[in-house]
């Protein structure tokens, strides 16, 4: 090989390895293995629910009903993961709701306040939300939250970041916001698969969605508000929404 020839090939693979993430500084925790029994990895919150493996990955529906808040769904991890936290999956979205407005939300690192109504650890308070108002989890958890998948006529598709709790039912819409707003999202149509990583390191929240080798990326400053170190991570889907979650895959960061 010509020199010239070697000293670009050496230039590439420079460049690849500093794209590529350093994987040493992050240790696999978790892995849904897509078979077998779900319950040994999850819980889910909604009566209307339901939670199978096909195809080598998590199908996850909520109730069927537009607008009845009994037909939100809720699943959770029963591992709980600290630190600077990386998670990533398969997401394909199977329904074709468009009809009302309807947002599916990862929830990352999920806690109650530690109070007697609202335990730290909430698989002790998941009775109380058998019908998961949207409201029992932003008044009554510590969690960051992220919107994507949204659905709806009259308003724009969107990808959101908030943390949780909000003071108040009426200061959920502002005070629990992180900026920006991505509006005008035009992503996770029907039966695209798309590569999900969620960052949480830091002060960042980094949101990826990856398809056919183009990568969206949504970024927030989490520094306004205080830290989530530690808890779960949840799946939400409003009313009548479908999506499979296939190498569900959860990472933490090696001190």
């Amino acid at each position: 090989m010509k020199i010239g020839a070697l000293t670009g090939l050496l230039t590439l693979l420079s460049f690849a390895a500093i794209a590529e993430p350093c994987e040493d500084s992050w240790e696999l925790v978790f892995s849904d293995p897509g078979a077998g029994d779900w319950q040994e990895h999850w819980f889910v919150e909604g009566l209307k629910a339901t939670v199978e493996y096909e195809e080598g990955g998590l199908v996850f529906t909520s109730g069927p009903v537009p607008r009845e808040q009994t037909s939100h769904a809720v699943l959770w991890t029963k591992q709980s993961f600290t630190g600077d936290i990386r998670i990533e999956y398969d997401y394909t979205r199977l329904e074709y709701m468009t009809e009302a407005p309807s947002v599916n939300i990862l929830y990352i690192q999920a806690t109650g306040l530690g109070t007697e109504e609202s335990p730290t650890d909430i698989f002790l308070s998941t009775a109380q939300r058998e019908v998961p108002w949207m409201k029992s989890y932003f008044l009554n958890m510590n969690a960051l939250h992220v919107s994507y998948a949204t659905t709806g006529p009259k308003r724009s598709h969107y990808v959101a970041a908030r943390r949780y709790p909000a003071k108040d039912e009426k200061s959920f819409m502002h005070g629990t916001m992180i900026q920006p707003n991505y509006e005008n999202v035009d992503l996770f149509k029907a039966g695209e698969t798309y590569h999900i990583t969620a960052l949480k390191e830091g002060n960042q929240l980094t949101f990826t969605a990856e398809r056919e080798g183009k990568m969206h990326t949504f970024e927030w400053d989490t520094s306004a508000f205080p830290p989530v170190t530690a808890g779960r991570i949840g799946l939400r889907h409003m009313w009548a929404r479908s999506s499979r979650y296939q190498n569900f895959r959860m990472f933490e960061k090696k001190n």
